[in-house]
């Protein structure tokens, strides 16, 4: 059995470099933001929540930017699945990174969830994959905020999380839930 790890916020969050539908590669390491990395964990081609969640990313990359923030989505499809969600999903500007091993998405504290055939979508789930997250790393590599999930449904609203970002930055307030020891 794998140790489930949690990442605490003003800690350094662990390396992650894979690669990106489409060429290149991402490296949260290499970034350099003004404010943060948003990193998105999605579920994967076969998710339709993840689909309608990535759209509405896309719609707000603009609205990010202009807060300082770079924005990535990863998966642990395979470069196929990747490159089909980028294209069928409408996603040209979104970074798709996928390949995501089951490993690193335990370092990064993610559930993993074993697949149950065909979605919705009428795509097969893949038989082991991570469930979603979404992590604000800031421009050190140390988190700042993080959600993470068992399950595909209820997840942050990215227009929320672009209130909240607007609102950090403007009274600088600090990153909340760091108490390690009790």
């Amino acid at each position: 059995m794998t140790d489930l790890v949690t990442l605490f916020p003003r800690q350094s969050v662990p390396s992650l470099a894979i690669p990106l539908a489409g060429g290149g590669t991402f490296d949260l390491r290499a970034e350099s933001p003004e404010n943060f990395t948003l990193v998105v964990f999605y579920r994967g081609l076969h998710c339709p929540i993840c689909r309608t969640q990535l759209k509405d990313l896309e719609a707000k990359l603009d609205e990010f930017a202009a807060r300082g923030v770079g924005v990535v989505a990863l998966s642990s499809d395979t470069e196929e699945r990747a490159v089909d969600a980028k294209s069928s999903w409408e996603l040209p500007r979104l970074r798709i990174g996928y390949g995501l091993s089951l490993e690193m998405a335990r370092r990064w504290g993610l559930f993993v969830s074993e697949g149950r055939g065909k979605t919705s979508l009428g795509i097969e789930e893949p038989a082991r994959f991570s469930e979603p997250a979404l992590y604000l790393v800031r421009a050190d590599g140390t988190l700042y905020f993080g959600s993470i999930q068992t399950m595909p449904f209820a997840r942050p609203h990215f227009a929320d999380i672009l209130g909240a970002i607007e609102f950090v930055l403007k009274i600088d307030y600090p990153a909340r839930g760091e108490v390690i020891d009790l």
